[in-house]
């Protein structure tokens, strides 16, 4: 059961970063190739980081079908691009989505081979923020990881709420709901009421 709960999460997960990339990609007018590329690269490369930092074969490697679920997301975005590429809350929407599965994907996996929690709540940021990270280097933008939006923190959040729950002894598929469901939650309300961290900024020159 946990495992066809993981596998749901993965291909959600997958189609929801993939469209997310793909669908900014399409903003910046790539061919078809190069969205894809980009797609890709959002869905997989959080969990490609994780699997070299824990030393375990890179996910994507065992299975053909990233690539194929990739291809599919493009095609859904050529086919609705009225839809997908013309409305900015549709990429909230999709990477928010991606962000929380694949932080539970990576928690999860992580607490699979006895890493202790710490490490899984690490793991669980990087897997859901890196891809992201990636795609917006590849477009050409200042990464959003690195802005005032809360977007890893929410990861944070999530992950601890993951924490706490395991320590209560509450069920896995519990466990992984309410992570995802708090990141969700956190990022709708990002949006809702424009919230954002503080910026850290240098000291005015201009003054003396």
């Amino acid at each position: 059961m946990e495992e066809t709960v993981s596998f749901i999460l993965e291909v959600i997960g997958t189609v929801a970063c993939a469209i997310s990339g793909i669908r900014l990609a399409a903003t910046k007018k790539f061919d078809w190739f190069g969205a894809y590329t980009v797609g890709l690269v959002t869905a997989i490369g959080g969990g490609t980081l994780r699997d070299l930092l824990l030393d375990i074969p890179v996910f994507w490697m065992q299975t053909w079908w990233y690539l194929g679920v990739t291809a599919l997301s493009l095609a859904t975005v050529i086919i609705f691009r009225s839809i997908l590429v013309s409305k900015d809350k549709i990429l909230f929407i999709f990477d928010s989505i991606g962000l929380a599965l694949f932080c539970v994907i990576g928690i999860t996996k992580t607490l699979a081979i006895d890493y202790p929690m710490w490490v899984a709540v690490i793991m669980g940021i990087i897997t859901g923020a890196f891809g992201g990270v990636i795609r917006d280097i590849l477009i050409n933008e200042e990464p959003l990881v690195f802005r005032k939006d809360i977007y890893a923190t929410a990861c944070l959040a999530g992950s601890l709420v993951y924490w706490l729950l395991r320590n209560t002894g509450c069920s896995v598929m519990v466990q992984q709901l309410a992570c995802a469901a708090v990141i969700i939650v956190i990022r709708v309300l990002t949006l809702r009421y424009n919230l954002s961290l503080p910026v850290l900024t240098g000291a005015d020159r201009t003054k003396k």
